[in-house]
């Protein structure tokens, strides 16, 4: 027979409200409480009964998450992150697609399939702030993303500004001084593109270097095409620039592959540095420098207080805005730093 919450209570000589607790990590659990729990939640192998969760309390033990499109790298990393943290909660998942479409985000929010889920975690990019009052819904819902400021939901965010900061002083610490910018949406001031954009000339002005608007480079979709398209336009310009910063890292590994096909050598004659620290990052050649932008601490942190609502614990709770920690991670494509350059 399957093991039960009784079953793990007994066996880790707590209560079964503890174990239920650990179960949905909720806080003010001690530390060897929780690994004695969790250690026998693995020895009997225990599963939470979604049905019969959902006849005492009125809860499916489903939560949805809604993404733009997975066919981009970030999103679907993102996915499975989400997945990983809420099946670590006994909860589970379904993901819906948007096509970043704000015609389909706002039907999707009004959507009678939420009464199959306990809550929402949601990643507009159709809508913006004019778009903010579609999010006063009757479910417990987590916003994440850059489109959307100070709504009235928990939002889950990112440092963009402080983290392009970074990674445009990365490579100016290496001696660069023509930084090139892949990925700018035309007059976005809010949103992804904006927000790095304002940090990477932040980071110029700070070290004296005016602002060339010939070194930008305009997309739409952040896609590996896109990418490729906007760096061979670029270079058709004639404009000089030693080095890369590519809004993604999707637009950064498009952008490479045209840099090499010209016969430009990376990071000898244009260092590159992408945003998102995703897998392939790691196995391209060469290995791309990147922002790691808390990917899995969005993901926990989103699970974990979407959880809070749908369980009431945070019910007098004002909206929480919550960013998630980032990191630099060097790697070849950046690799010509001067030995007395400072560490960013």
């Amino acid at each position: 027979m399957a093991a039960t919450l009784r079953d793990v209570a007994a066996l880790a000589g707590v209560s079964i409200k503890t174990v239920s607790n650990v179960v949905h990590d909720f806080e003010h659990i001690r530390p060897a409480t929780r690994e004695r729990v969790r250690a026998a939640i693995d020895e009997l192998g225990y599963k939470p009964n979604i049905s019969a969760r959902s006849l005492r309390s009125g809860r499916t033990g489903v939560i949805g998450l809604a993404l733009p499109e997975l066919s981009l790298s970030y999103f679907a990393e993102l996915a499975d992150a989400i997945i990983q943290a809420a099946e670590r909660r006994g909860t589970s998942v379904i993901i819906e697609q948007t096509g970043g479409d704000r015609d389909r985000e706002i039907q999707l929010l009004a959507s009678p399939h939420r009464q199959f889920t306990d809550g929402l975690i949601f990643s507009p990019l159709g809508m913006g702030n004019d778009d903010a009052s579609y999010l006063n819904v009757d479910y417990p819902l987590v916003l994440l993303g850059e489109r959307i400021f100070a709504g009235p939901t928990d939002h889950v965010t990112m440092h963009n500004v402080a983290a392009a900061h970074a990674a445009t002083r990365h490579l100016l610490a290496t001696g660069r001084r023509r930084i090139a910018v892949i990925g700018a949406h035309q007059d976005e001031v809010i949103g992804s593109a904006g927000l790095r954009l304002r940090g990477y000339r932040e980071a110029l002005a700070e070290a004296g270097i005016e602002f060339d608007p010939a070194l930008i480079a305009h997309t739409t979709l952040w896609h590996r095409a896109n990418g490729a398209t906007a760096m061979r336009e670029l270079l058709a310009t004639g404009v000089q620039f030693d080095a890369v910063f590519a809004l993604n890292d999707t637009l950064a590994l498009g952008a490479m592959r045209v840099l090499q096909e010209s016969g430009r050598r990376i990071p000898l004659d244009v260092a590159v540095v992408g945003f998102d620290d995703l897998d392939e990052s790691s196995y391209c050649l060469p290995a791309l420098t990147t922002i790691d932008p808390g990917r899995d601490e969005i993901a926990d942190t989103a699970v974990r207080i979407l959880l809070e609502r749908i369980s009431g614990e945070a019910a007098d709770v004002a909206p929480r805005e919550i960013e998630a920690g980032f990191r630099l991670v060097q790697r070849e494509s950046t690799d010509l730093v001067p030995a007395d350059s400072p560490v960013v």
